[in-house]
């Protein structure tokens, strides 16, 4: 199974990601490589938990992203 992952650059150092079609799932590294490494153990691991609570694993989702140009002077 292949999950959509967000990575965003920490503003202390390193970065975070997250696994929208995952609530609550989420990691962190000091690169993008080792941040991508530890989301993907986060994945099953959070699955695995999922399954032992009887619980529905969602699929992935689609998504668009995109940039919004705001006025921060108003």
């Amino acid at each position: 199974m292949e999950y959509t992952v967000l990575v965003c650059k920490d503003e202390e150092g390193g970065f975070w990601a997250e696994v929208p079609a995952l609530p609550g799932c989420y990691s962190q590294g000091e690169t993008v490589e080792e941040t991508m490494e530890n989301v993907k153990e986060a994945i099953e691991t959070h699955i695995i938990a999922l399954k032992e609570d009887l619980q529905e694993i969602q699929a992935n989702k689609e998504f668009v992203i995109g940039n919004v140009t705001v006025n921060t002077t108003a």
